[in-house]
């Protein structure tokens, strides 16, 4: 029981870790600078490191869920 639990938290940590550098990476194509206000460099930053992490974190649970769902089908027959 304790080594599936280990599995599952390497697969989160995983998932996460992947969806993290999609985000940032598919983010970069986009053209924040137009938003920002000269001279903000470090706000502009985190800003993004922060829309990033949200994203990531909410793709990620999105996959995770429905990789949780669809392993529980079983149950229904």
């Amino acid at each position: 029981m304790f080594q599936f639990e280990g599995q599952e938290a390497l697969l989160n940590l995983f998932v996460y870790l992947l969806f993290l550098g999609m985000t940032w990476w598919a983010l970069l194509a986009v053209r924040f600078d137009t938003f920002i206000k000269k001279g903000k460099v470090i706000q502009a930053r985190i800003l993004f490191i922060l829309v990033t992490i949200a994203i990531a974190s909410l793709v990620s649970n999105f996959f995770l869920s429905y990789l949780k769902y669809s392993t529980q089908l079983k149950y229904l027959f």
